[in-house]
């Protein structure tokens, strides 16, 4: 069975926020703010471990996570080098005999607006949050897209634009979808990045 590569990206300059959210979460090597991190999904999820292996051998990245859940497989690999990143890329591509416009192209699902959140319901997401606290009258802004990866990218931009936390960040499974907080405002500025840097990934339609 050939692999088909869901999603693949680049980003470069980590932010502060989106980096230590996965710091708390990964499994690996922890991602620092200003990293270059390369983040992809495969189907069979199986796959990634000898691709993984490639890119390791073909650049001094690092292994933040690595997995196989259901039917894809997940990886993360960070360095302070966006070049070595390059090399790992290029790495898996030539394995693979791809190129990033195989990639499939993402969609947005949905998004959200909640303005000034109810304690009731505050409570209950920060029950499975892993990131900041939702406070209460906050407003706060849901993002959905497919392949779930690329609500990586939606986080990294939407903290690059505006003031905001990040609560949860689901990047793994059929969907990925981004929580953040803040002012009205911030959100909705948030929010339109995030889309906007999940409209702008070219790739396969699938």
């Amino acid at each position: 069975m050939s692999t088909t590569i869901r999603a693949l990206m680049q980003i470069d300059n980590l932010q502060p926020k989106f980096a230590a959210y996965n710091g708390a979460t990964v499994q690996g090597s922890v991602p620092m703010s200003g990293d270059t991190v390369l983040i992809g999904e495969l189907a069979p999820g199986n796959g990634v471990f000898s691709l993984i292996d490639r890119a390791l051998k073909a650049s001094s990245v690092e292994t933040t996570t690595q997995m196989v859940e259901r039917e894809f497989g997940f990886f993360i690999l960070r360095s302070r080098s966006n070049a070595e990143v390059s090399a790992a890329r290029d790495a898996i591509l030539d394995e693979l005999g791809a190129s990033m416009a195989d990639r499939t192209k993402p969609k947005l699902a949905s998004t959200q607006i909640i303005t000034s959140v109810e304690p009731f319901q505050a409570q209950l997401l920060n029950k499975w949050r892993k990131g900041s606290l939702l406070i209460p009258g906050q407003t706060l802004g849901i993002l959905e897209c497919e392949p779930a990866a690329y609500i990586s990218i939606a986080a990294n931009e939407a903290e690059k634009s505006a003031e905001i936390d990040i609560v949860e960040v689901r990047a793994v499974g059929r969907f990925g979808r981004l929580f953040i907080s803040g002012t009205e405002n911030s959100v909705q500025t948030a929010i339109a990045a995030a889309t906007k840097a999940i409209e702008a990934v070219d790739g396969t339609v699938r």
